[in-house]
């Protein structure tokens, strides 16, 4: 399909409302493990495990170039799959090996009691990384820094896999005990914000991860309770290099990131200052796929991407840019997949599009015609409402950067596609 060919094709697509999942509750989209950590911009286990039972039934190689907190990762474990992939944010790769892991239920039950018996009592020294002290006083007032130390503290002397399991718990409750505000995704403080006690904090979240796992170990199958290592090929790493063999992977299954629209790093910084997971915010920044601060000086090779990097470019050269290099990055991405793909293997790119400076940025069409340079053939776009998805609800008409619900005009993301794409 040439570049005209594939915008009549979306623009002609509906949605199919069977693939929105409206119908689900919360505690359905959070099933087994999926509850134990928050995590902007993911997408539900409900779409993979449609994704996989049309496209890969059985024990398949699935791979993930983006994987986030784990969605697609615990979804295809729990089958008994292969399950591969790269995430760029270490505290991500974290919250998806603890996820994939299925724990015996009563033996971590005890654990889990025991640990809180002797946090409650604690008289350990805090632990607050050194490197961060500044910048973490910003977010927490003096008390509450140091009561998260002497959890973290306690944490600490845990041996795994009781440790990475309870530093997820903490760091799911570092946003609510800290003075991060709680009706925006982006990193806005709010100085007036109540701020719960940590220890009680981090019980009730555990009580609700003891619940999960119990779930997960039940359906698990055997080899994963015995070996989950065995199953997981998982890096911090680049989506552009997948620790994987050419021709090994049955399916690909991602949400990638949108272009400049959201600073993940940004996102997650409390937990990687806390947990000491990354030295360099500012090369961590530089690191992330979409971002405003990614190297520049790119193009990308296909029609509709230029085309949507000429009409930013009227408007913000600089910004137009960032879109450039996201773009070109995310085609070096897509070649990636296709050499990790199998003949026959699909590949299913989650996407949807947005508007920057008044610009319209058609990213799923531009995924389309990158995936067919790359080598791929494209197979189907479907095309579906999102109720549920994780995501701010406003956005910023003119910058299409999120926004608090008082700031943005525009609602955020309101449906987005999925590019299916086959290898021949």
């Amino acid at each position: 399909m040439d570049a005209e060919e594939i915008l009549g094709l979306f623009r002609c697509t509906q949605a199919d409302p069977s693939w929105s999942f409206d119908w689900l509750k919360q505690s359905q989209t959070g099933k087994l493990t999926h509850c134990y950590h928050r995590y902007p911009a993911k997408f539900i286990p409900q779409l993979v495990e449609r994704l996989l039972d049309e496209y890969a039934p059985g024990e398949v190689h699935v791979n993930d170039p983006f994987f986030g907190c784990g969605t697609t990762i615990v979804s295809a474990v729990a089958r008994g799959c292969m399950a591969s992939g790269t995430e760029i944010n270490p505290v991500g790769w974290l919250i998806a090996r603890v996820k994939a892991t299925p724990l015996e239920p009563a033996w971590l039950e005890s654990r889990v009691s025991g640990f809180l018996r002797r946090a409650e009592r604690s008289r350990a020294e805090p632990i607050v990384p050194e490197r961060y002290a500044e910048r973490l006083r910003y977010w927490f007032p003096e008390e509450q820094m140091q009561k998260l130390g002497r959890l973290l503290a306690e944490i600490m002397q845990e041996e795994p896999p009781l440790r990475d399991y309870l530093l997820v718990a903490f760091s799911h409750i570092l946003k609510s005990c800290s003075l991060w505000s709680q009706s925006s995704t982006k990193p806005l403080r709010n100085p007036n914000k109540r701020l719960p006690e940590p220890q009680r904090a981090l019980e009730r979240h555990l009580a609700k991860m003891l619940r999960g796992n119990e779930a997960f170990w039940r359906v698990a199958p055997e080899r994963l309770r015995r070996e989950p290592e065995a199953l997981l090929r998982i890096e911090v790493g680049d989506a552009r290099a997948q620790p994987v063999e050419s021709g090994s992977v049955d399916i690909v299954i991602t949400s990638s990131p949108y272009v400049t629209s959201y600073e993940y790093a940004d996102l997650h910084q409390l937990s990687n200052m806390w947990l000491g997971m990354v030295q360099d915010m500012r090369e961590h920044r530089r690191s992330f796929i979409g971002s405003l601060y990614a190297e520049r000086g790119k193009l990308p090779p296909g029609r509709i991407a230029r085309m949507i990097v000429e009409q930013i470019e009227e408007r913000s050269p600089r910004l137009a840019a960032s879109v450039a290099a996201f773009f070109a990055d995310m085609q070096e991405v897509f070649r990636e997949t296709r050499r990790v793909l199998r003949r026959g293997g699909r590949a299913c790119y989650v996407i949807g599009n947005t508007r920057l400076r008044g610009v319209e940025v058609l990213n799923a069409e531009a995924f389309a015609e990158g995936m067919q340079i790359a080598g791929l053939e494209l197979e189907r776009v479907i095309r579906r409402r999102i109720p549920l998805k994780i995501l701010p609800q406003k956005r910023d008409p003119v910058t299409g950067k999120f926004a608090r619900a008082s700031a943005g005009a525009a609602e955020a993301y309101p449906e987005e596609f999925i590019v299916v794409c086959r290898r021949v």
